[in-house]
């Protein structure tokens, strides 16, 4: 399995970007998909989640309101939309394929229930 982040790039303070991650190798609409984001020295943290057929989303306190999930299971794509970013949104941004079989409405915020991951996508946004 091979997931493709783009997206990223430098943006002024509440601005926008979109994030989309193509996954290769296992039809997507298998798994639950989630996005982290990883600041320099510091660990990697939950931002969304969205379940398989995209009915159920979750959501980091500090995006909620700003950040929406989606994917289009035709195209093998989950895509995040970041608004009024904010300097400490600051990071690379990874998405990642869940592992099925656990207990995903209670474990989506952990990394430990992911299999698989992208390389990631940079997210500068200035003051």
């Amino acid at each position: 399995v091979q997931l493709q982040a783009s997206g990223g790039g430098l943006v002024q303070s509440g601005g926008s970007l979109r994030l989309s991650c193509e996954v290769a190798g296992r039809p997507v609409r298998k798994y639950h998909m989630g996005w982290f984001r990883q600041a320099p020295g510091q660990e990697r943290e939950f931002v969304a989640a969205v379940t398989r057929s995209g009915g159920t989303k979750y959501y980091a306190d500090s995006v909620k309101g700003r950040f929406t999930i989606s994917r289009d299971n035709a195209v093998n794509t989950v895509y995040l939309q970041m608004n009024s970013l904010k300097p400490e949104d600051t990071a690379v941004y990874h998405c990642a394929v869940d592992r099925p079989g656990t207990n995903y409405s209670a474990t989506y915020y952990s990394t430990d229930v992911y299999d698989y991951w992208g390389q990631g996508t940079q997210v500068t946004v200035s003051s």
